[in-house]
């Protein structure tokens, strides 16, 4: 029996393999894993508008920026991260038992960001600190913020694992390379732009 939305992303965020195999195999959960991506992004820009425009008092035009780019970036990290998995994964990590394509990556790394949802939270962490009289140091905020992104990223690694049907080492090596080449495409895009 299928697990609903919420007993999913529970268990996509415990790293439950179950459930990323669950849902490699379940076409229609593309759906579910875009919302998922698009929650996270969502946390993240309404964290960001609030740390930027309300807690720092930024003009709403400036404080637009960094609330942009938490909403594009990530979908740029999905799908790049998804497409450059699936590529590595699929042909220079291969493993004896690989078989897969570049959807069913998708779906199981859409789901690893799960725990970035909470990432809503970081911004809203000095509001909180200065509420209750603490210092305004941005360093609970920058630490809680990178146990997220740690936390998304194991849960990538656990993804990139069960789409691909291969060792945990080896899906850290091709999660490792896809970060690499993804960075290296958007510092080339950028470079390009600038």
């Amino acid at each position: 029996m299928a697990q609903s939305l919420p007993q999913r992303m529970w268990n996509a965020a415990l790293l439950h393999a179950d459930t990323y195999e669950e849902v490699e195999a379940e076409t229609s959960s593309i759906r579910q894993a875009t919302l998922i991506v698009l929650l996270s992004a969502l946390s993240a820009a309404a964290g960001s508008w609030w740390l930027h425009a309300v807690h720092r008092e930024i003009p709403p035009e400036v404080a637009i920026l960094p609330v942009a780019l938490e909403l594009l970036l990530p979908f740029v990290l999905w799908i790049g991260s998804s497409f450059f998995s699936y590529t590595v994964g699929a042909t220079f990590f291969r493993g004896p038992h690989t078989d897969t394509d570049y959807p069913e990556v998708l779906r199981t790394v859409g789901f690893a960001f799960t725990p970035g949802i909470l990432r809503g939270l970081c911004f809203v962490l000095p509001g909180v600190q200065s509420t209750l009289g603490l210092d305004g140091s941005e360093v609970p905020r920058v630490l809680l913020d990178a146990a997220f992104e740690v936390w998304v990223l194991v849960a990538g690694i656990v993804a990139v694992r069960q789409a691909l049907d291969f060792t945990t080492g080896r899906a850290v090596g091709t999660f490792g390379a896809a970060y690499v080449l993804l960075y290296l495409v958007v510092l080339g895009l950028s470079e390009t732009l600038a």
